[in-house]
């Protein structure tokens, strides 16, 4: 064989083999999730009557399958395989799709209700949130594009949030994958812990639905954190997540064109063009609607009996598809990049995560304070 059909078969067999590692990496996260289904599912029964029976029993699905998904990790780490699999790990798709999903649950009545709190409740929160992460973040003397990053996951949705405004502000591999690494770190406690504040101030559904959705950074650990609570609570928490997800795209724009024209500005520089507002929206924003309206005209129109048994398929699989995204964060949660960083990163992202909470909690009472999910 030549050297030049020899250069053109390595990249080919490269790609064969990362598209193998990556389909290994899903049938390990399908694997996890069919355990924390069969968990999920049995423990609650054997447990019944013994001294963990009432712990068994309050356990959801995120929990099962978020451990099992750090085990993985660890194990995985321990293989060296790792890092070849992550490419299976689909978070991102595994969550929008199961959000989509949701959206076939919820009257669209009720997403209409919640809007106009939720709106108010995300402009506050992420204009508050936001200025004083990027305000400690210039004072301890951190890097603007790592401020940015920072500012924008911790005011906004976590990992997707950071995503964006690393392409807005060009930010650096290395930042967002700390970034992502400290919004995990900070979500995985709050999935366990604000179901139980919600539970000590006794806030309500829809409250501390309010409060969870409005605080969490990502919409994975949302979605669990809601399901903790209860039905009503993750229906909320989700809508509120969804409404600050849309406002993604407004603040990516502003920090692509602040760093356009302030920060990197030169002669030679680009000027933001209109249509990225769009581009950068999360589409799977208008899927989570359009699942709702369907649903919602569906129900109508054939009644809520003769609808129960589809709308209960579809919830079955957003079940499904929440806890392979569960299981996927626990595979994807990496220590290192925390280590190098150093302490001011991350005093900066758990005081702004302080000031979320209390303004958070603040705005949840004040606008959520009598709603109810139920129709009128």
């Amino acid at each position: 064989m030549g050297a030049a059909a020899e250069r053109t078969r390595a990249p080919v067999d490269a790609s064969v083999a990362t598209t193998g590692w990556a389909l290994v990496g899903v049938a390990v996260v399908l694997v996890l999730g069919a355990a924390t289904r069969y968990l999920e599912q049995t423990i609650p029964a054997a447990t019944e009557g013994s001294a963990f029976g009432e712990v068994a029993a309050v356990i959801e699905y995120p929990v099962y399958a978020i451990v099992l998904g750090l085990l993985g990790n660890v194990a995985l780490a321990q293989l060296g395989l790792r890092d070849r699999l992550a490419a299976g790990f689909r978070t991102e798709f595994f969550i929008k799709t199961g959000l989509v999903l949701l959206g076939a649950s919820i009257n669209i009545a009720v997403i209409v209700r919640v809007t106009g709190p939720a709106i108010a409740q995300a402009l506050v929160l992420i204009s508050v949130v936001f200025g004083f992460t990027w305000w400690l973040g210039g004072r301890l003397g951190l890097d603007d594009k790592l401020r940015a990053l920072l500012a924008s996951a911790v005011s906004i949705c976590g990992v997707s949030a950071a995503i964006a405004a690393a392409g807005a502000v060009q930010a650096k591999r290395e930042q967002l994958a700390y970034t992502a690494s400290l919004v995990v770190l900070f979500a995985l406690p709050s999935i366990f812990l604000l179901p139980a504040l919600v539970d000590a101030f006794d806030l309500g559904p829809a409250v501390g639905g309010a409060w969870v959705g409005g605080n969490i950074d990502t919409t994975a650990a949302v979605s669990a954190a809601g399901a903790v609570v209860g039905e009503e609570a993750l229906q909320i928490a989700t809508i509120v997540k969804t409404t600050q997800n849309a406002l993604l795209g407004v603040v990516a724009v502003a920090l692509t064109a602040y760093f356009a024209f302030r920060v990197e500005h030169s002669a030679g520089s680009a000027r933001p063009r209109a249509r990225e507002l769009w581009e950068r929206f999360p589409k799977f924003v208008l899927g989570f609607l359009t699942a709702s309206i369907i649903a919602t005209v569906f129900t109508d129109a054939v009644g809520s009996a003769a609808a129960r048994p589809l709308i209960s398929t579809v919830n079955d699989l957003r079940t499904i598809f929440l806890i392979l995204a569960f299981v996927a964060i626990g595979l994807e949660f990496r220590v290192a990049p925390l280590r190098e960083a150093g302490w001011r990163p991350i005093g900066v992202f758990a005081s702004a995560t302080v000031v979320n909470l209390a303004v958070g909690l603040g705005l949840a009472v004040l606008l959520f304070s009598g709603f109810s999910a139920a129709r009128p």
